[in-house]
């Protein structure tokens, strides 16, 4: 009786004494520079001031989400080993406020300009599988124009993107939010012209 006992302890000791497996070195990736393009008609003669770009809790973090429309549409998951080195609202807004500043759209020599603040609200921030092997990106964005100094509504715009990935994981689905998020860009910039006079 006392034979198996020994064994059995043994055993479980031997089991605590294997070499751990090393923890998997998370990915970490940026959105990089905008490749945006700035048409001459979109500029528009005022200065734009823009906001930290906000998101909802489940998107304020460094987390890449994915959705499995073909298995479970309305459950998001996470890249256990990739992930953003800031938030998707962070990413956006360095990206957006490199652009802006390196084009301020403003008239030159324009004596009156009208101040005006952007304030944007991200919606969505995913990638979504259609089936394994193939998936898109989507961004959405919910912007407000209000004039600086009045803190008067000027306008609003919905905005939504969507990019098919080159390959169905991480890696795809970043290169794939970093041409929506300038797509997003142009379209944003091709809209200002209209409301900011």
């Amino acid at each position: 009786m006392k034979l198996p006992m020994v064994f059995l302890i043994i055993l479980l000791t031997g089991c605590t004494l294997l070499p751990s497996k090393e923890p998997t070195t998370a990915a970490i990736y940026a959105l990089g520079s905008s490749a945006a393009t700035t048409q001459p008609t979109s500029l528009v003669p005022a200065t734009i001031q823009l906001a930290a770009i906000t998101a909802p809790s489940w998107l304020d973090t460094s987390a890449i989400h994915y959705r499995l429309a073909y298995h479970d549409p309305a459950r998001v998951y996470t890249y256990a080993a990739s992930r953003w080195n800031a938030s998707p609202a962070e990413l956006l807004t360095e990206r957006f406020k490199q652009h802006f500043s390196s084009k301020n759209p403003r008239y030159p020599n324009y004596k009156t300009t009208t101040n005006y603040l952007l304030k944007i609200n991200l919606v969505e921030f995913t990638q979504i599988f259609d089936s394994p092997d193939s998936s898109e990106v989507v961004i959405q964005l919910h912007t407000t124009l209000y004039e600086l100094h009045t803190h008067q509504l000027v306008a609003q715009q919905n905005f939504i993107e969507k990019q098919n990935t080159q390959t169905a994981d991480a890696a795809g689905a970043v290169a794939a939010f970093a041409t929506a998020s300038d797509n997003l860009l142009n379209e944003l910039v091709q809209w200002l012209p209209n409301v900011a006079q």
